[in-house]
Protein backbone atom coordinates (compact mmCIF):
# COMPACT_ATOMS: atom_id res chain seq x y z
CA UNK A 1 0.00 0.00 0.00
CA UNK A 2 1.67 3.44 -1.42
CA UNK A 3 0.82 6.64 0.81
CA UNK A 4 1.66 9.97 -0.17
CA UNK A 5 1.54 12.45 3.01
CA UNK A 6 1.57 15.98 2.28
CA UNK A 7 2.13 18.26 5.83
CA UNK A 8 4.24 20.68 6.55
CA UNK A 9 4.22 19.73 10.30
CA UNK A 10 7.83 18.04 10.86
CA UNK A 11 6.70 16.72 14.36
CA UNK A 12 3.22 15.51 13.25
CA UNK A 13 5.22 13.88 9.81
CA UNK A 14 7.42 12.44 11.83
CA UNK A 15 4.71 10.36 14.14
CA UNK A 16 2.19 9.87 10.83
CA UNK A 17 5.74 8.14 8.77
CA UNK A 18 7.03 6.14 11.77
CA UNK A 19 3.34 4.84 12.51
CA UNK A 20 2.27 3.77 9.06
CA UNK A 21 5.93 2.27 8.18
CA UNK A 22 5.86 0.09 10.94
CA UNK A 23 2.61 -1.15 9.61
CA UNK A 24 3.94 -2.00 6.61
CA UNK A 25 2.71 1.09 4.51
CA UNK A 26 4.86 2.66 1.80
CA UNK A 27 4.84 6.35 2.05
CA UNK A 28 5.87 9.29 0.00
CA UNK A 29 6.66 12.68 1.83
CA UNK A 30 6.62 16.29 1.47
CA UNK A 31 5.63 19.43 3.20
CA UNK A 32 5.33 21.54 0.18
CA UNK A 33 1.91 21.53 -1.50
CA UNK A 34 3.08 22.92 -4.91
CA UNK A 35 5.42 19.88 -5.06
CA UNK A 36 2.62 17.26 -3.03
CA UNK A 37 0.19 18.34 -5.88
CA UNK A 38 3.02 17.41 -8.81
CA UNK A 39 3.79 13.89 -6.62
CA UNK A 40 0.04 13.07 -6.51
CA UNK A 41 -0.49 14.29 -10.73
CA UNK A 42 2.62 11.85 -11.83
CA UNK A 43 3.00 9.20 -9.73
CA UNK A 44 0.47 6.37 -8.25
CA UNK A 45 -0.45 6.55 -5.05
CA UNK A 46 -3.18 4.06 -2.98
CA UNK A 47 -4.31 7.37 -0.81
CA UNK A 48 -2.91 10.92 -0.36
CA UNK A 49 -2.87 12.21 3.35
CA UNK A 50 -3.02 16.20 2.70
CA UNK A 51 -2.83 19.02 5.02
CA UNK A 52 -4.97 22.44 4.65
CA UNK A 53 -2.19 24.74 5.57
CA UNK A 54 0.51 24.12 2.96
CA UNK A 55 3.25 26.10 1.64
CA UNK A 56 3.45 27.37 -1.92
CA UNK A 57 -0.27 25.69 -2.67
CA UNK A 58 -2.61 25.01 0.54
CA UNK A 59 -4.66 21.80 0.94
CA UNK A 60 -7.60 22.83 -0.69
CA UNK A 61 -6.11 24.02 -3.56
CA UNK A 62 -4.55 20.99 -4.04
CA UNK A 63 -7.32 18.57 -3.41
CA UNK A 64 -9.30 21.14 -6.35
CA UNK A 65 -6.65 20.76 -8.77
CA UNK A 66 -5.95 17.54 -8.56
CA UNK A 67 -10.02 16.37 -9.10
CA UNK A 68 -9.82 18.83 -12.56
CA UNK A 69 -6.82 16.64 -13.34
CA UNK A 70 -9.04 13.62 -13.34
CA UNK A 71 -7.57 12.18 -10.71
CA UNK A 72 -9.73 10.02 -8.79
CA UNK A 73 -6.94 8.51 -5.74
CA UNK A 74 -8.62 8.69 -2.42
CA UNK A 75 -7.82 12.26 -0.17
CA UNK A 76 -8.12 12.30 3.34
CA UNK A 77 -7.76 15.96 4.52
CA UNK A 78 -5.94 17.29 7.68
CA UNK A 79 -6.55 20.45 9.83
CA UNK A 80 -5.93 21.91 12.76
CA UNK A 81 -9.53 24.60 12.72
CA UNK A 82 -12.36 22.42 13.80
CA UNK A 83 -14.80 24.45 11.97
CA UNK A 84 -18.06 23.39 9.42
CA UNK A 85 -16.77 25.85 7.31
CA UNK A 86 -13.19 24.17 6.68
CA UNK A 87 -15.34 20.29 6.51
CA UNK A 88 -17.59 22.45 4.22
CA UNK A 89 -14.78 23.38 2.01
CA UNK A 90 -12.93 20.17 1.78
CA UNK A 91 -15.22 18.40 1.07
CA UNK A 92 -16.93 20.88 -1.94
CA UNK A 93 -13.05 20.86 -3.53
CA UNK A 94 -12.94 17.03 -3.92
CA UNK A 95 -12.00 14.94 -0.82
CA UNK A 96 -13.25 12.17 0.90
CA UNK A 97 -12.97 12.28 4.39
CA UNK A 98 -11.33 14.80 6.66
CA UNK A 99 -9.70 14.15 10.00
CA UNK A 100 -9.10 16.98 12.73
CA UNK A 101 -5.88 17.57 14.70
CA UNK A 102 -4.98 16.10 17.32
CA UNK A 103 -5.99 12.55 15.83
CA UNK A 104 -5.43 9.23 17.30
CA UNK A 105 -3.65 7.40 14.86
CA UNK A 106 -5.41 4.49 15.06
CA UNK A 107 -8.36 6.33 14.03
CA UNK A 108 -6.40 7.94 11.03
CA UNK A 109 -6.05 4.30 10.10
CA UNK A 110 -9.34 2.79 10.30
CA UNK A 111 -10.20 5.54 7.94
CA UNK A 112 -8.00 4.88 5.56
CA UNK A 113 -8.70 1.65 5.40
CA UNK A 114 -12.26 2.78 5.17
CA UNK A 115 -11.76 4.64 2.07
CA UNK A 116 -9.57 1.99 0.62
CA UNK A 117 -12.36 -0.31 0.52
CA UNK A 118 -14.46 2.01 -1.11
CA UNK A 119 -12.48 2.45 -3.60
CA UNK A 120 -12.28 -1.15 -4.54
CA UNK A 121 -15.29 -1.27 -5.56
CA UNK A 122 -14.43 1.96 -8.23
CA UNK A 123 -12.67 -0.03 -10.35
CA UNK A 124 -14.66 1.28 -13.66
CA UNK A 125 -13.38 4.67 -12.72
CA UNK A 126 -9.67 4.13 -13.26
CA UNK A 127 -9.71 3.88 -16.68
CA UNK A 128 -10.85 6.41 -19.54
CA UNK A 129 -11.84 5.40 -23.29
CA UNK A 130 -11.88 6.95 -26.08
CA UNK A 131 -12.59 4.68 -29.15
CA UNK A 132 -10.14 1.62 -29.34
CA UNK A 133 -7.89 3.82 -26.98
CA UNK A 134 -8.02 2.65 -22.98
CA UNK A 135 -5.84 4.63 -20.31
CA UNK A 136 -5.63 2.92 -16.99
CA UNK A 137 -4.94 5.80 -14.46
CA UNK A 138 -3.77 3.36 -12.09
CA UNK A 139 -0.88 1.44 -13.83
CA UNK A 140 -0.31 4.27 -16.93
CA UNK A 141 -0.59 2.00 -19.54
CA UNK A 142 -2.36 1.97 -22.44
CA UNK A 143 -4.20 -0.49 -24.57
CA UNK A 144 -4.83 -0.45 -28.40
CA UNK A 145 -6.42 -3.11 -30.16
CA UNK A 146 -4.99 -5.46 -27.96
CA UNK A 147 -1.50 -4.40 -27.85
CA UNK A 148 -0.59 -2.58 -24.00
CA UNK A 149 1.92 0.10 -24.31
CA UNK A 150 3.78 1.09 -20.61
CA UNK A 151 3.68 5.77 -20.62
CA UNK A 152 6.27 7.23 -18.84
CA UNK A 153 5.28 10.05 -16.32
CA UNK A 154 5.07 12.15 -19.23
CA UNK A 155 3.60 10.59 -21.88
CA UNK A 156 0.78 9.24 -19.65
CA UNK A 157 -0.04 13.25 -18.36
CA UNK A 158 0.28 14.01 -21.60
CA UNK A 159 -2.60 11.22 -22.70
CA UNK A 160 -4.87 11.63 -19.87
CA UNK A 161 -5.68 15.50 -20.92
CA UNK A 162 -5.96 14.38 -24.37
CA UNK A 163 -8.53 11.85 -23.07
CA UNK A 164 -10.38 13.92 -20.46
CA UNK A 165 -10.95 16.37 -23.17
CA UNK A 166 -11.32 14.54 -26.58
CA UNK A 167 -12.31 15.11 -28.96
CA UNK A 168 -11.82 18.13 -27.91
CA UNK A 169 -8.63 20.55 -28.90
CA UNK A 170 -6.44 20.99 -25.93
CA UNK A 171 -3.94 24.00 -25.77
CA UNK A 172 -0.59 23.63 -25.99
CA UNK A 173 -0.33 25.91 -22.61
CA UNK A 174 -2.46 23.87 -20.29
CA UNK A 175 -0.51 20.64 -21.39
CA UNK A 176 2.59 22.34 -20.70
CA UNK A 177 1.00 23.37 -17.38
CA UNK A 178 -0.19 19.64 -16.87
CA UNK A 179 3.61 18.41 -17.29
CA UNK A 180 5.65 21.09 -15.57
CA UNK A 181 4.01 24.06 -14.28
CA UNK A 182 5.90 27.39 -14.73
CA UNK A 183 8.74 25.66 -15.02
CA UNK A 184 8.58 24.25 -18.50
CA UNK A 185 12.17 23.12 -19.08
CA UNK A 186 13.23 24.49 -22.97
CA UNK A 187 11.04 25.56 -25.91
CA UNK A 188 9.67 23.46 -27.66
CA UNK A 189 10.57 20.52 -25.68
CA UNK A 190 6.71 19.60 -25.89
CA UNK A 191 6.96 18.34 -29.57
CA UNK A 192 9.90 16.26 -28.72
CA UNK A 193 7.86 14.34 -26.23
CA UNK A 194 4.09 14.41 -28.69
CA UNK A 195 6.54 13.12 -31.26
CA UNK A 196 7.80 10.06 -28.98
CA UNK A 197 3.90 9.49 -27.62
CA UNK A 198 3.15 9.51 -31.34
CA UNK A 199 5.40 6.66 -32.56
CA UNK A 200 4.54 4.47 -29.33
CA UNK A 201 0.79 4.92 -30.23
CA UNK A 202 0.12 5.56 -33.36
CA UNK A 203 2.71 4.68 -35.73
CA UNK A 204 2.21 1.08 -35.54
CA UNK A 205 -1.74 1.82 -36.69
CA UNK A 206 -3.32 2.82 -40.16
CA UNK A 207 -4.92 5.40 -37.73
CA UNK A 208 -3.35 7.98 -35.92
CA UNK A 209 -5.49 9.57 -33.24
CA UNK A 210 -3.08 12.65 -32.57
CA UNK A 211 -3.21 15.48 -33.96
CA UNK A 212 -1.55 18.17 -33.88
CA UNK A 213 -3.59 22.16 -34.38
CA UNK A 214 -1.12 23.88 -35.17
CA UNK A 215 -0.33 27.30 -33.03
CA UNK A 216 -3.24 26.29 -31.19
CA UNK A 217 -2.73 22.56 -29.40
CA UNK A 218 -3.63 18.96 -29.72
CA UNK A 219 -6.64 16.50 -30.16
CA UNK A 220 -7.82 12.60 -30.42
CA UNK A 221 -10.00 12.56 -33.35
CA UNK A 222 -11.76 9.53 -34.34
CA UNK A 223 -10.82 7.08 -36.93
Amino acid sequence: MKLLLVEDHQDIAGVIFDFFEIKGYTLDYTSDGKQGYELAKNEYYDLIILDVMLPRMDGFTVCKSLREEGIDTPILMLTARDTREDTLEGFDQGADDYLVKPFDLEILEARIKALLRRKSGMQATSKLKFEQLELDITSHTLVRQGLEFSLNPTQFTIMKQLMLNAPKIVQKEAIIQALWGDDEPEKDVLRSHMYQLRNLIDKPFKHAYIKTVPKVGYQLVSE
